[in-house]
């Protein structure tokens, strides 16, 4: 009997995306296509079926776009990133579908980070009632969220310690690769949160009171949703220790975990999912990383699984980044603690996307959701707050 069978996944842990309608979603882009495109091509759109296991924020759609070539139908096969309708409640407050576009495009172009080829962008959102992008599928595994790799019986939690040891070092990789493109804080100044009216003396800072809004965002549900004590606490102490020395600001993936890359041979292949993008310190990707691993063992540890302690540890990470990188970064402590407050926030928006849906009551208790709740509590009481 494998782990999966041996324990059920928490029943919270998979909800709906998107209420669109399929028919609708490839009439509007065929129409849409039948103008953009050179004339004579006569596209024609298919929707592919299918789960979208990992993520929770921006819908994936993956189709297919036929088109005429000198007289040849011939099709190809893209993801449509869609920024979710308000009324699907979505994950944060705001999709910059734009800056996505462009962050992906040029960490491609400047960092040699491998990203699936962008297409077309549609930013006004006239076409399917909010922004979306297109960009090249490509083929590859992807670290499963649901059931969580730790669980077991998946190709990561299967492979040897040699190839784990080489997906965690090739993904790290990324992360200083990203972080070595110059000036970012000049090239990628439209992801600085100053953009979108977060103040604050520094990049960490502004990316602080980034936090603080999402968390408010996450109280003001339709159905309400109660103030988190474990929240708070996070923000006080947050507030109160906020780094000296934070360094140059580099160019932030945000949501830099392994199960937002795609990988062959255990080697990234894409770089996926850059709502969270932004300019800050280094450690945020690294903490991020790290977090996220941590999550997902939490859960399997919860359920008696032996999951993957040693997977992604944070020395290791750290170690193995500053002998890429050349640059040691500093303690991760604080950027930890941000990532269990960011992590609070998704729960909070996940689980009232799950009401709205009719997928789960409201719970009584606004931090049951939090599949991190023991992470969370014991990281807090290390740092004394």
């Amino acid at each position: 009997m494998t782990p999966s069978e041996q324990s059920a996944p928490p029943a919270d842990m998979t909800l709906q995306r998107s209420s669109r309608d399929a028919d609708d979603l490839r009439s509007r882009l065929t129409d849409w296509l039948t103008g953009v495109l050179p004339a004579g091509a006569e596209p024609e759109v298919i929707v592919h079926d299918g789960i979208q296991t990992n993520g929770m924020s921006s819908e994936t759609v993956l189709i297919g776009i036929s088109t005429l070539v000198d007289g040849e139908r011939v099709t190809r096969e893209y993801v449509a990133r869609v920024a979710p309708a308000t009324a699907d409640l979505p994950v944060f407050p705001e999709y910059r579908l734009t800056d996505q576009y462009d962050a992906m495009r040029l960490a491609g172009e400047l960092a040699g980070v491998p990203v699936p080829p962008v297409g077309l962008n549609e930013p006004t959102g006239e076409v399917l009632g909010t922004p979306f992008f297109l960009m090249e599928r490509l083929d590859g595994a992807v670290p499963p969220d649901v059931l969580p790799y730790p669980f077991g019986d998946n190709w990561l939690f299967d492979a040897s310690p040699e190839q784990q040891a080489l997906l965690q070092r090739s993904s790290v990789d990324v992360l200083a690769r990203l972080h070595a493109i110059p000036d970012a804080s000049s090239t990628f100044a439209f992801l600085d949160p100053a953009v979108t009216g977060h103040d604050g003396a520094t990049p960490l800072a502004r990316n602080l009171a980034k936090t603080r809004a999402w968390y408010q965002y996450a109280l003001d549900a339709p159905e309400g949703s109660p103030r988190s004590p474990l929240i708070e606490r996070g923000l006080v102490w947050l507030e109160a220790n906020l780094p000296a020395d934070e360094g140059e600001p580099v160019l932030v993936w945000g949501d830099a975990r392994i199960g937002n890359m795609m990988y062959r041979e255990f080697a990234p292949v894409a770089v996926l999912d850059w709502e969270m993008a932004t300019l800050g310190p280094r450690e945020l990707d690294l903490a991020w990383m790290v977090f996220a691993h941590q999550v997902f063992q939490e859960i399997a540890t919860m359920l008696g699984l032996p999951g993957m302690p040693e997977f992604l540890a944070a020395d290791d990470v750290v170690a193995t980044y500053t002998e890429i990188s050349g640059v040691e970064p500093g303690d991760l402590t604080w950027y930890l603690v941000h990532a269990a407050v960011n992590w609070g926030c998704v729960f909070l928006r996940t689980s009232a996307r799950q009401v709205h849906f009719g997928e789960i009551e409201v719970p009584a208790d606004p931090e049951s959701v939090f599949h991190h709740r023991p992470l969370f509590e014991r990281l807090l009481e290390q740092v004394g707050a």
